[in-house]
């Protein structure tokens, strides 16, 4: 597997690291034209899909502190802030995280009972999964305050909000789309690669008109059509951490989080006991 291509070099001794300049970022985070944003998840004619499969490496602009104790389930970037849900029983919580410094800002304990898992924003609110107690809890973004539960059957994984519904994840190749109100199932989309169901589907984020996902225990990233399912891309994101991060993080030490950050056109990637927050864009091979 490819390593990704890498604009600065990386010091394990630091632990934000200045590049040299970017150049002007295009319209799209994705290299490669996507089709426009609707306002439905259903559109009434399907999208053209103009690069399908296209095999993509990230560019780390910035190398960024994470706690090494943090197993990461779900991140998201909103109004410059970075939010985490980590997961295990006993030591899951929901997180405020500076993430220029990666210092936490407040946290809440979940109850030891439940297993942190995905996590998305919806109007001023974030929503936390747990793995297989079927339960969504929705938090207050100001405050932290548990605002209502949302139940749920089956295991939950990765969560993402596009604006208009959730999308979740459970392990499968399928994905569930569901209220903003209440939850409740509308459908579900079958992520399919080269014509075949793609299975482990964890952590998401949605941007624009797909859906970003790592897939478990793999250095892989995919691109989701979210009207079809298909496969348009998939990003190699081995080589980030270094054998001795890798080593202490553990077999459980996989590449889990993306968030986006729109301003910039980036994306913030990290893992399951990472000592590091990874600040990349994606290129052309």
């Amino acid at each position: 597997m490819r390593r990704p291509a890498i604009i600065c070099a990386l010091s394990i001794m630091q632990v934000i690291i200045g590049c040299g300049p970017i150049s002007t970022l295009t319209a799209s985070p994705f290299p490669s034209p996507l089709p426009a944003a609707t306002a439905s998840p259903t559109p009434t004619t399907q999208p053209t899909l103009d690069l399908i499969s296209a095999q993509l490496q990230v560019e780390v602009i910035s190398v960024r502190a994470h706690d090494p104790a943090a197993f990461t389930q779900g991140l998201l970037l909103h109004n410059g802030l970075l939010y985490e849900s980590t997961g295990l029983y006993g030591a899951s919580t929901l997180r405020e995280i500076d993430p220029m410094t990666g210092e936490v800002l407040r946290s809440v304990d979940m109850l030891p009972e439940y297993f942190g898992e995905g996590l998305a924003f919806m109007d001023e609110k974030l929503i936390q999964l747990t793995w297989k107690e079927g339960t969504a809890f929705v938090y207050d973004l100001d405050s932290f305050t548990l605002l209502e539960e949302w139940q749920y059957e089956g295991e939950g994984w990765g969560l993402c909000f596009d604006g208009n519904v959730f999308y979740m994840s459970d392990g499968t190749s399928t994905l569930t789309r569901r209220a903003p109100d209440s939850f409740g199932v509308l459908g579900t989309l079958s992520v399919t690669q080269a014509d075949e169901p793609l299975a482990l589907i964890n952590e998401l984020e949605c941007v624009d008109d797909v859906i970003l996902a790592n897939v478990w225990k793999t250095d892989q990233i995919v691109r989701i059509d979210k009207y079809t399912g298909r496969v348009t891309g998939v990003i190699d994101a081995a080589g980030l951490l270094s054998s001795d991060d890798l080593t202490t993080a553990g077999p459980e030490g996989v590449l889990n989080g993306i968030a986006y950050d729109p301003a910039s056109q980036t994306f913030l990637f990290t893992g399951k006991y990472w000592p590091r927050l990874f600040e990349v864009r994606f290129v052309q091979p």
